[in-house]
């Protein structure tokens, strides 16, 4: 009887176990819908949360998936239909080390957000969130915190091509509502339509005759390598012991192995005086980590280049997956250009001296990446080769009538928008990366250190936060770092750099932080002025070319003289990113130039810094950018669910393209247009929409219409 009393007791603890983790999941996912959709305060469904989280050992687990962000909606827009429910992406992420257990978090993390304002931080992961009041106190809303970011009006960009009337739509609902394909430097649009590999042309010294290579490999060896190759035993390896042991035998194995079975790479081991080859698989963690140089024919060029297709991935996310599975670094790998992480996105890659049977391999076992177009050549890709990239986007629950919307696009084809750095370039919380800039040019590295790490009010990381307010009551570059479960990110890399070198060697202690992580702050200044100068020249002479305009003449510029205006158009005209290396308008406009970097303590005549890194040579931008390839059409749909776009790789599986109901209960926008590289999609949508598309914008918006 006291066994039946026992195992009664332990099931109704089971039981009330798997009850109690089902509603703090339910809470935990009421919590981040709250957070993401701006309905209701975050107070009372986080006391909730804590109440039940006493049972998981004082402390919430990592929710596993990931909305989608803020949505564009205008909120005059009248919505005759719900709008669709959000979307899971289904994103693991991993709980940052060295959390301290039941710290309370003040904040809600934004996705994708990018503290200090700056460059995001590689490899950092985000943190649960979770609240220690106790129900009393007035918790903000998302709204709320992004108060304290930037809007468009911020950082210069505030004019329009057209005068249509816009319209509300979602941008982004789902990451495939986004597809980028690159456009090759001989003007081809890259896709990914063929997973073959291309057959060998490889030059084999020269052996006695051998018996077949399927000879060579008994049956059950080729039952150990076909397990082995299909991941079955990726983690083990398979030992032939060469009898006859010459060089001759040993290269008939080594070659019959790779040959049948690819993916599987090969060495000799010498093991108690006998000879034995192994093979391993290419992406296990026992595979070399300097793979052995095998011999590469001489006819064949010694770059490899793919098609990469991903989906929900940053270019240099992918590469990473594919240096560890091969096991290379990853600068073995070239590319003309990064692309979106939120998105589907297809473009070219170059790696050394990797054969395309290993790599097409990796398909078997990549999640959200595919491989395929396979060619050898003779050079890598060098970044900004490619012509530039199409773009095909979904804006769903679109409120703009048919006319509006063809007004709105045929504008775009015709005219063009203005070729504004879109928000990205700035960041998202309440330091933006063009401060930033600036103090470096000005020299100021107290300001620089102040302004990446002192605390700041908007959503930001807890262990940013609790790292922010310890640097600013102790100023100890160690506690702070302490505060950091990751220190990758570019808080962490400062922090480290004034704990090696000390408070008076900040230039050194800066330089800690990755190259393009630097220049990114001083580019987002001159991005700024940009702007700025772009919306006062449009502003004094409109859409026409006029004297004392800039033009370019092959790489030169070349400033107009009143009759040459007349023959120019407004899509020939550029205007500079300051620096050393550029001239400047000759109109009023122009010389406000000297006025802005003045007020802003810098001299346009020495934009040469004490740091070569940080010397500003500038560069031209054109004013306006005219889209090519743009076509569209108004799609109708029932399920908010599905894809609205057929994808390379869904026409290499053969799956249906979508239907569209012409009765169905939402409304998209679909559009497609060609734009050149270093060029902003984000506003040639916002020309089509007449929406700031800043982040503390749109939660506006979305707060007013979900009011």
């Amino acid at each position: 009887m006291t066994y039946f009393r026992n195992q009664a007791r332990t099931q109704t603890h089971t039981h009330t176990h798997v009850w109690e983790k089902l509603a703090f999941n339910a809470a935990r996912t009421l919590v981040y819908i709250a957070k993401h959709s701006v309905r209701v305060k975050l107070g009372p469904v986080k006391n909730c949360l804590q109440v039940i989280g006493r049972t998981e050992r004082g402390r919430a687990p990592q929710i596993s998936t990931v909305f989608s962000p803020p949505q564009l909606n205008k909120p005059s827009a009248p919505m005759a239909d719900p709008e669709p429910e959000p979307v899971l992406v289904g994103e693991k992420r991993g709980c940052p080390e060295g959390e301290e257990e039941g710290t309370p978090t003040k904040k809600p993390r934004v996705e994708k957000d990018q503290e200090n304002g700056g460059p995001p931080h590689h490899g950092e992961e985000d943190e649960t969130t979770g609240d220690a009041s106790d129900g009393e106190e007035e918790v903000e809303t998302f709204a709320d915190m992004m108060k304290h970011g930037l809007t468009e009006l911020d950082v210069g960009i505030l004019k329009y091509v057209s005068n249509h009337e816009g319209f509300s739509g979602i941008l982004k609902e789902r990451y495939s509502d986004f597809v980028v394909n690159e456009i090759s430097k001989q003007g081809k649009i890259v896709h990914l339509d063929d997973l073959s590999v291309p057959p060998e042309a490889e030059e084999v010294p020269e052996v006695e005759p051998q018996p077949e290579d399927a000879d060579v490999l008994t049956e059950e060896q080729k039952k150990q390598l076909g397990e082995l190759q299909l991941y079955k035993n990726k983690e083990d390896n398979v030992s032939i012991e060469v009898v006859d042991d010459t060089k001759e035998k040993r290269t008939v194995v080594h070659k019959a192995i790779k040959t049948q079975y690819p993916g599987l790479e090969t060495m000799t081991e010498e093991r108690d005086g006998r000879k034995f080859i192994v093979a391993y698989h290419a992406a296990g963690k026992k595979a070399l980590a300097a793979p052995r140089k095998h011999f590469w024919p001489k006819n064949r060029g010694n770059f490899c280049h793919f098609v990469l297709y991903k989906e929900n991935k940053d270019t240099m996310d992918a590469i990473n997956v594919l240096s560890k599975f091969l096991r290379l670094r990853p600068n073995m790998f070239s590319y003309m250009g990064t692309k979106d992480k939120r998105a589907i996105t297809v473009q070219e890659i170059a790696v050394l001296k990797i054969t395309a049977e290993r790599l097409s391999h990796l398909n078997k076992c990549l999640i959200n990446l595919k491989l395929g177009n396979f060619c050898y050549k003779n050079h890598p890709l060098k970044l900004g080769e490619l012509q530039g990239n199409h773009f095909t986007v979904i804006i769903r629950n679109i409120s703009g009538t048919d006319e509006q919307v063809q007004q709105a696009l045929t504008s775009l084809k015709e005219t063009g928008f203005v070729n504004y750095y879109g928000m990205q370039r700035f960041g998202t919380t309440a330091v933006p990366t063009h401060h930033v800039g600036r103090a470096i040019l000005k020299d100021n590295w107290k300001e620089v250190v102040d302004l990446i790490l002192k605390p700041r009010p908007g959503a930001e990381k807890e262990f940013l936060v609790r790292c922010r307010e310890e640097w600013a009551k102790t100023q100890d570059p160690e506690a702070a770092l302490k505060k950091l479960p990751n220190k990758r990110c570019v808080e962490g890399q400062l922090l480290r750099g004034l704990s090696m070198y000390g408070k008076k060697n900040i230039v050194t202690a800066f330089g800690m932080i990755p190259r393009n992580n630097r220049l990114m702050y001083i580019h987002s200044y001159q991005s700024a002025v940009w702007n700025t100068m772009v919306s006062r020249r449009i502003e004094a002479f409109g859409l026409k070319a006029v004297e004392g305009d800039l033009v370019l003449k092959g790489t030169t510029a070349h400033v107009l003289s009143a009759a040459e205006a007349e023959g120019c158009s407004i899509h020939d005209i550029v205007m500079p990113l300051p620096g050393f290396d550029v001239i400047y308008p000759s109109h009023p406009v122009g010389k406000g130039y000297r006025e802005l970097l003045s007020a802003d303590g810098l001299d346009i005549d020495n934009m040469r810094h004490n740091v070569k890194d940080y010397s500003l040579a500038g560069a031209y931008r054109r004013i306006i950018i005219r889209p090519s390839d743009v076509t569209w059409e108004i799609v109708q749909y029932d399920d908010p669910k599905i894809s609205l776009v057929h994808s390379d790789f869904e026409k290499l599986e053969n799956k249906p393209a979508p239907v569209f109901n012409k009765e169905g209960k939402y409304r998209a926008l679909r559009m497609e247009f060609s734009l050149p590289p270093s060029t902003y999609a984000t506003m040639a949508i916002r020309e089509v929409l007449k929406l700031d598309t800043s982040i503390k914008k749109q939660t506006q918006l979305n707060t007013t219409w979900f009011n």
